[in-house]
């Protein structure tokens, strides 16, 4: 049997954090050399004995109070034995990366949408008790090194970074999207919740930082998310109204039809363009407005334009007319100024005119039935834009189906329909679960 005269560890790799020496034959008066930023536990019969601080340890019985016998039966005097000596580096290793394997879904507490979140981040780490990280972790291997902590602490480790960016991000009803404006906070948190962990297994947590958090620019719903951003930001920027921003937008797509229908869209998106000029725009198409519309004389019925004061034809006072709007003439259903009838547009504020096919009403968009006598009202084809009566199944411009079925009981519904008559199911809801 060679005898072992020095044990050390001499080329200590940073990331390895235990390293076992080769050989467990040792003899008396060995020589263990322990390096500043190591310390060496030996194991014997199933015991651990140190540790060894820095310097040089000579190895004999006096080392090994297991040991009740001493052997010297033809070993020439010296006592041979076996034991493990196993090197502990205590240097703190501050690059031990994590991150999130899989994102972590959460609703955004502003837009009220499922977001994937990744995190990312780094620790530091140092061993606090050698025999007990030996005895808890480490066991048999040959070594333990950064990667293998990770293996070992990464489930309870992602569980805690799960459950500390989701709670705040919840109560604090902070975005997604501004989530990383509180790293520290967030940082400083989870440090506190996983350092009783470590402690657990001789570990002593140095530092907890969390780099990034972030949201896959490839899933759909982010897309969707930032495109409506972007969006919203465009219109802010440019100062439109998103009511007219849709109107010029419908009157677009129906202009680029062929037929009749294009021709008259074209005419009114110049008009609704002209509209958006400015006050001073509007309140000039309200005049010339004015100029050209009549009403009848209340003492002969003759025909006198609302801008004259007493009637060309009996010479009585006109002035009871004044505030009558002409006939025919339609009445903005939001501002309440009366337009030439055939206007697409109101000359005051704006908004599109959608006149009722019966009564010739002005109506809001959403609507349905018409606001006075309850009639149908025209709906948007969603294909080509043209105007569609309410009673038709059929667009004239382009065919498109202008109605559909329930996805549950099959009842007859309309493009704007959002609620099933017949069984009150959310008709889109339905859709998309069937």
């Amino acid at each position: 049997m060679a005898i072992i005269d020095v044990v050390k560890w001499s080329d200590a790799d940073p990331d390895v954090f235990v390293w076992k020496f080769p050989s467990e034959e040792l003899g008396t008066w060995t020589q263990l050399i322990v390096n500043e930023s190591q310390e060496a536990v030996l194991v014997k019969e199933g015991q651990y004995i140190g540790p060894f601080t820095a310097g040089r340890h000579t190895l004999d019985t006096r080392n090994f109070p297991v040991l009740t016998a001493v052997l010297k039966l033809g070993t020439g005097g010296k006592t041979p034995f076996t034991a493990e000596t196993w090197f502990v580096n205590k240097v703190a290793n501050l690059d031990v990366k994590w991150g999130t394997v899989d994102p972590i879904q959460l609703q955004d507490p502003q837009y009220n949408v499922m977001l994937p979140v990744r995190a990312f981040g780094q620790l530091g780490l140092e061993i606090s008790d050698s025999c007990h990280f030996l005895r808890k972790i480490v066991g048999t291997l040959p070594s333990f090194n950064k990667a293998k902590v990770l293996d070992y602490f990464r489930g309870v480790m992602l569980t805690k970074v799960k459950t500390v960016i989701a709670k705040k991000i919840i109560e604090d009803k902070i975005p997604v999207l501004a989530i990383a404006t509180h790293l520290e906070t967030l940082s400083n948190y989870l440090k506190e919740d996983l350092e009783p962990e470590l402690a657990e297994y001789g570990l002593r947590l140095l530092k907890f930082h969390v780099h990034s958090i972030s949201v896959p620019e490839d899933d759909p719903a982010v897309k969707k998310m930032k495109g409506a951003l972007a969006s919203r930001a465009e219109m802010d920027i440019l100062g439109t109204d998103y009511q007219q921003k849709r109107s010029f937008d419908s009157m677009e797509a129906a202009a680029g039809n062929e037929g009749v229908g294009g021709m008259m869209a074209s005419a009114g998106m110049g008009l609704g363009m002209g509209a958006t000029m400015g006050q001073a725009a509007g309140q000039a198409a309200t005049h010339m407005n004015t100029d050209t519309a009549t009403t009848p004389c209340p003492k002969c019925g003759a025909s006198v334009p609302q801008n004259s004061k007493f009637c060309n034809s009996c010479g009585s006072s006109a002035s009871a007319t004044e505030s009558v709007p002409a006939a025919g003439n339609i009445i903005c259903d939001k501002c309440g100024t009366s337009a030439v009838k055939g206007s697409l547009f109101c000359p005051s504020c704006g908004d599109p005119f959608i006149c009722c096919p019966k009564c010739g009403t002005d109506n809001p968009e959403e609507n349905a039935t018409c606001r006075e006598c309850g009639a149908p009202m025209p709906i948007k084809c969603g294909k080509c834009g043209v105007s569609v009566g309410g009673d038709h199944q059929f667009c004239p411009g382009c065919g498109n189906p202008m109605s559909s079925k329930c996805p549950r009981c099959a009842t007859l519904l309309s493009a704007s329909t959002k609620f099933c008559p017949g069984c009150g199911v959310n008709v889109s809801e339905a859709a998309e679960q069937s």
